[in-house]
C-alpha cells in the first residue's frame, strides 16, 4: 500500500460519504458524485481549493495542526477518525510484527477463560485472529467455518448473513476497527495478507474498506444461532497488559433475559462436548 497517498485517499473517501446536510450545507441540485465537492470541503476548512486538491492527490502531505483541525470539522469526523487523520499526517515509525510471541496466549489467561462456563471469551490479536477461545465460544460458533479470524468470519463464511442479524452494521464496525488499529501501518505483512484475501474474495469487503471508516468495535452482537435461536449479547474488549496487541473479548447477556437462558443452554452443550482439561484452540467447525 502506498503510504504517500494514505492521507489523500482517506480525505477523498470521507468526503464522498459526507452529505451536505451533515455539515450544514444546502444541497442546491443533483450531483455527479455522492458526498461533498472538493470546493465545499475547502470552503468549510478555510483553505484554497487548490491546496485541498493537492492534499487529496498526495502532492501535499504535511498539513499543519490548524488545517487538520479544520478538516476534522469540515468532514464531521468523530474522535477515532480524527485520531486516524492526525496519524496519517504524522505517521509514527513502527516495527512489523510476525506471528510469534505476540500471538501466544498466557496459560493463566487460557485457564481463566476456560473457567467461565457461562461467558464466551476469545483472545485475539490486533488483526482479530482468534488465538484462543473457550468451549462456550465453540458452541456459539457451531456450524460456522471461518472461526480463525473474526473479520473473515463476517465476510467469507457462507452462514454469516444469517448468523449476524444486523450484518451490515457489524461488518462496517469491524472494518472501521481494523482501520483504527492499523493507523498508518498499512504495510504490515499480516494486514496486507488479510486485506488482500478479503478484497479478492468479497465484494462487500471491497465496498466497505473503500469507505475508510474508522471507529471502535461494535458492542452489541445480535446473533441467530441454529440451535438456540436469537441471542442479544454485549461484547466487552480488554487489553492484555502482558501481551501488547492482544485483547480479551467477552460476550454477556442481560441477566434473566431470553438470551441469558439461551446462553446457559449453550453452556450445557459446551460442557457435554468439552473433553479437554485445558482451553480449546481456535475452532473451525
Amino acid at each position: 500500500m502506498d503510504s504517500d497517498k494514505l492521507l489523500g485517499e482517506f480525505l477523498r473517501a470521507r468526503r464522498e460519504v459526507t452529505s451536505p446536510e451533515q455539515v450544514g450545507l444546502v444541497d442546491v441540485g443533483p450531483r455527479r458524485m455522492p458526498g461533498l465537492r472538493r470546493e465545499e470541503v475547502a470552503m468549510l476548512a478555510g483553505v484554497s481549493t487548490d491546496y485541498y486538491v493537492r492534499l487529496e492527490q498526495g502532492r501535499e502531505r504535511h498539513p499543519s495542526d490548524q488545517v487538520l483541525g479544520s478538516l476534522v470539522r469540515a468532514l464531521d469526523l468523530g474522535p477515532a477518525a480524527a485520531t486516524h487523520l492526525y496519524e496519517l499526517a504524522f505517521p509514527r515509525p513502527r516495527q512489523w510484527r510476525t506471528v510469534g510471541r505476540a500471538d501466544r496466549v498466557n496459560p493463566d489467561l487460557r485457564q481463566m477463560m476456560h473457567n467461565w462456563p457461562r461467558t464466551p471469551a476469545i483472545a485475539c490479536n490486533r488483526w482479530l485472529d482468534v488465538l484462543a477461545a473457550n468451549p462456550l465460544v465453540a458452541a456459539l460458533h457451531g456450524g460456522l467455518e471461518y472461526t480463525d479470524n473474526l473479520v473473515r468470519l463476517i465476510f467469507l463464511d457462507p452462514a454469516a448473513h444469517e448468523y449476524y442479524r444486523d450484518w451490515e452494521q457489524i461488518s462496517r464496525a469491524q472494518v472501521a476497527y481494523l482501520r483504527a488499529v492499523a493507523g498508518a501501518d498499512l504495510n504490515d505483512p499480516n494486514l496486507i495478507e488479510l486485506v488482500g484475501e478479503l478484497s479478492l474474495k468479497s465484494a462487500d469487503f471491497r465496498r466497505i474498506w473503500a469507505r475508510h471508516d474508522v471507529g471502535i468495535p461494535c458492542k452489541v452482537r445480535r446473533l441467530r444461532h441454529p440451535e438456540v435461536g436469537d441471542l442479544d449479547l454485549t461484547c466487552e474488549a480488554f487489553s492484555v497488559a502482558s501481551a501488547p496487541g492482544q485483547q480479551l473479548l467477552t460476550f454477556q447477556a442481560e441477566p434473566g433475559s431470553p438470551s441469558a437462558h439461551s446462553l446457559a443452554l449453550l453452556g450445557s452443550i459446551a460442557a457435554v462436548t468439552d473433553r479437554s482439561p485445558g482451553l480449546v484452540p481456535p475452532v473451525s467447525t
